[in-house]
């Protein structure tokens, strides 16, 4: 199996009542995130976001949906991961989208135990990732009051 690259997106999927969409992660249970994904060679990161939303939740969004946040995060890539990176990687870099779609979505899940659509402050609580949980904060709207 070929190395994974080390640079991904993370794609925060929100509804019209401001709920997060949080995956449960198959390898690991009490890891809770958004869409995420490795840049595959000859994409563009908005490439890949549109390809892993479909792949993993079965919504599949248009380019105008998806709202790219211009932030790129950098982090040390977890041990029990490594091994999936070439030699001596150490850091993956991470662009950030979000996109709005319909809690009557039907979400097909492919690489993920379950899912919930929760409150912005409890997915903030259940997500697992420093950097899911920056992004969720910083981009994903709350409701209008």
């Amino acid at each position: 199996m070929p190395f994974k690259r080390p640079e991904s997106v993370l794609v925060v999927l929100y509804d019209e009542h401001h709920r997060l969409l949080v995956l449960q992660r198959d390898d690991d249970p009490d890891f809770w995130q958004s869409v995420t994904g490795t840049v595959e060679h000859g994409e563009m990161p908005e490439e890949t976001a549109l390809r892993e939303v479909a792949e993993e939740t079965g919504i599949v969004l248009f380019p105008q949906q998806l709202k790219n946040c211009h932030q790129i995060n950098r982090y040390l890539i977890r041990k029990r991961w490594l091994h999936r990176y070439p030699p001596g990687t150490q850091y993956n870099t991470e662009h950030v989208f979000i996109a709005q779609v319909p809690s009557t979505a039907n979400i097909i899940l492919t690489e993920h135990l379950a899912h919930e659509w929760l409150s912005k402050p409890l997915a903030l609580m259940r997500l697992w990732s420093p950097s899911n949980r920056d992004a969720a904060e910083a981009f994903v709207p709350g409701p209008l009051t």
